[in-house]
């Protein structure tokens, strides 16, 4: 069964917090955020904002580019390790907002893997006969949870979310047809239980093993676009663009020098909003879909702490 993405939209709050503002916090100024990370300023959401609310505007811009009612939507799937509310998830919000009634909904957790992981759950669920439209969506609140004085990783976190549509027919005014989806848990690995954690009430988010996790997500983003570039008999020089989880500029760039890759066809945001999570490489395809042009081969690529790893080729028809 062949599935195809619809539609894309991306919702960044308009707040941005300046490196200079953590110099009095973590003591880091910005020479030493940007060398380190290519975070210019980071994306934070306004009072009254939350995982919830920035899913809910992501398909509201999405609403208009659907070929289908949103209404007859039967999959809500979203993605995020940093809920607004664990039951009442952004999945049931999109529901009660756009009354889907026949819509079966999910939120899935795979660190900055999960935005690819539900893609892969809507496949599974169109391959068994339960669904034929569906809206996966991924959010994060990273500043809801972050703890800014935390000089290892404080500064690191943007919020945002993306949205997509996704059918069986190769319907949208930009569709891509999904060619593979590949991904892999790897909590077996490296420091995978330390390097990265989310404690509410103990810490926040921290990252305390940034080492470990540079390296394994260079080696294992790569591996993720090999795996879906191979299984269609294609090699990563085919690619047009790639856009990678937005963890840091270094990685990116890292990337694109072992695969000999230009780095200008690396599609990047995280200069401007910071890390946003799962939802990043979404948000940097959307923000860059009028450079993607029909028979166009787009990787997506992610690494998240636990550990995991994931990957997806497109193809814009």
């Amino acid at each position: 069964m062949d599935l195809y993405i619809n539609a894309i939209a991306h919702y960044i709050p308009e707040a941005r917090v300046p490196n200079s503002y953590f110099k009095d916090v973590n003591g880091l100024d910005d020479e030493w955020i940007f060398s380190r990370t290519g975070i210019k300023t980071r994306s934070k959401a306004g009072e009254g904002e939350n995982t919830n609310t920035m899913a809910l505007e992501a398909v509201a811009r999405l609403k208009d580019k659907l070929p289908f009612a949103i209404e007859d939507t039967d999959l809500v799937v979203a993605a995020t390790y940093s809920p607004h509310d664990t039951v009442a998830t952004a999945a049931h919000a999109i529901q009660r907002a756009y009354t889907t009634r026949a819509a079966k909904c999910l939120s899935v957790s795979s660190a900055c893997s999960s935005f690819i992981n539900a893609i892969e759950i809507v496949q599974g669920y169109f391959a068994m006969g339960k669904a034929t439209k569906a809206i996966v969506v991924a959010s994060e609140h990273n500043t809801e949870y972050c703890n800014e004085s935390c000089p290892q990783s404080g500064h690191l976190w943007g919020d945002g979310a993306i949205a997509i549509a996704i059918s069986t027919s190769p319907e949208g005014e930009k569709a891509a047809k999904i060619l593979d989806i590949f991904t892999r848990g790897l909590g077996h690995i490296g420091k995978a239980d330390t390097a990265v954690y989310l404690r509410p009430r103990h810490g926040g988010i921290g990252m305390p093993e940034g080492r470990d996790v540079f390296i394994n997500a260079c080696h294992y983003m790569i591996e993720g676009l090999q795996v879906v570039t191979e299984s269609n008999g294609k090699t990563l020089a085919d690619l047009k663009y790639i856009a990678p989880h937005q963890a840091n500029k270094r990685i990116m760039a890292t990337i694109a020098r072992q695969i000999d890759f230009p780095e200008d066809r690396i599609l990047s945001n995280i200069g401007e909003v910071g890390n946003t999570g799962c939802p990043s490489c979404g948000i940097a395809l959307s923000q860059n879909l009028d450079r993607v042009e029909r028979g166009d081969l787009v990787g997506l690529t992610v690494f998240g702490g636990g550990y995991s790893c994931g990957a997806v080729l497109l193809e814009f028809i």
